[in-house]
């Protein structure tokens, strides 16, 4: 059951996936990695706190990621894993990187596009004990990352995240196909696996060391997380229901809202990162769908793609007045069962219940 990774030890297959604005910092990330799992923080404007954020974000979201790292490994007690997401697409990707890996963070974990140069930017923060992973939605992307890779850095990725159509925050899929498996139409996340760890088999093959898979989307407990293991998967990534536990960094408003959610209630945006998400519907998307939400009058320029003069809304406010609770203004990122997360509870506990109903699966 437990996991290699860059020669450190994994003992729960169990991947907190990282969550931003401000969802995931130290708190959650060190109580997973506390109890045996990989916690992770996100470092999309982990600073919003810091008093002098609006005036110098830049170095308010870096001195904020150090410290919350610090703090992570601090209450994980040399237990579990502590890693950082850092979105590609952000402006900040190169400085959280290096920053993230200089801090002594065990693993870098990368989303919302491709991460390209990731070694050479461990290699500039001088840490080569860090493991480092892409986040990908098939064997296409698995496949492109691990030979680019190996062409210019003589590396490959120490794990890989799948996050299938089902997964919450920005999705590597078309909104067809994210709408469709909101439906119920999704492709298997079981296929997706296959292609997956058919494209790493020659990479594992020449570097004779495996490279483990974590899946992502729609893994709704243990027993499909043994399931997909049997299937050749190191683990799961889960995160929504991470949210609903007395150590996430969310604040109880959000943590209400996301009680409070139903099936129903979940849906399709366009996120200003130019990827579909899955989210909440909340007065903010009925407003963007409305065509009546008010245009951005400040932008901090978070994403190195976004516009604030044509952005609908803009991404980071609205994830700040989600993690402080703001119905009416935030954007409640979330996976496709956030309907059945009802109860609050505390990491120890859903890590417990995991593993109870792992071992209790065929």
């Amino acid at each position: 059951m437990a996991v290699s990774i860059r020669g450190k030890t994994l003992e729960v297959p169990v991947v907190q996936g990282g969550m931003g604005i401000g969802v995931s910092l130290e708190k959650l990330a060190g109580a997973v990695a506390a109890n045996g799992g990989m916690g992770t923080l996100s470092a999309a404007f982990c600073g919003f706190r810091e008093p002098d954020f609006r005036t110098n974000s830049r170095e308010a979201n870096l001195r904020a990621l150090a410290r919350q790292i610090g703090r992570a490994k601090e209450l994980a007690r040399g237990a579990g894993l502590v890693a950082v997401n850092v979105m590609v697409a952000a402006a900040q990707y190169a400085d959280s990187v290096r920053t993230a890996l200089r801090s002594g963070a065990d693993a870098v974990v990368c989303g919302a596009g491709l991460p390209k140069d990731l070694p050479a930017l461990a290699a500039e923060a001088e840490n080569d004990g860090a493991a480092l992973a892409p986040v990908v939605s098939g064997g296409r992307s698995a496949a492109l990352i691990c030979k680019l890779w190996d062409r210019r850095y003589g590396r490959v990725p120490d794990f890989v995240v799948l996050e299938g159509p089902l997964a919450g925050g920005h999705l590597g899929f078309s909104p067809q196909e994210a709408r469709e498996a909101q439906a119920g139409r999704p492709q298997p996340l079981s296929d997706l696996l296959r292609g997956v760890l058919e494209a790493l088999a020659p990479f594992r093959e020449k570097y004779g060391r495996d490279i483990p898979v974590f899946v992502a989307g729609g893994v709704k407990n243990g027993a499909e997380l043994r399931r997909y293991m049997n299937q050749g998967a190191a683990g799961a990534q889960f995160a929504t229901r991470f949210i609903a536990t007395e150590e996430c960094d969310a604040g109880s408003g959000y943590k209400q809202v996301l009680l409070d959610a139903r099936p129903e209630d979940i849906t399709i945006v366009q996120s200003p990162v130019g990827m579909p998400g899955r989210a909440l519907k909340s007065p903010l998307i009925r407003r963007v769908e409305a065509g009546t939400q008010p245009g951005i009058t400040r932008c901090d320029r978070c994403l190195a793609a976004c516009d604030g003069r044509t952005a609908p809304y803009c991404i980071s406010q609205a994830l700040i007045a989600a993690v402080e609770g703001d119905w009416e203004n935030g954007l409640f990122f979330c996976g496709a069962n956030a309907g059945e997360v009802n109860t609050l509870s505390t990491v120890k506990e859903q890590i417990d219940q995991i593993m109870n109903e792992w071992r209790a699966a065929p």
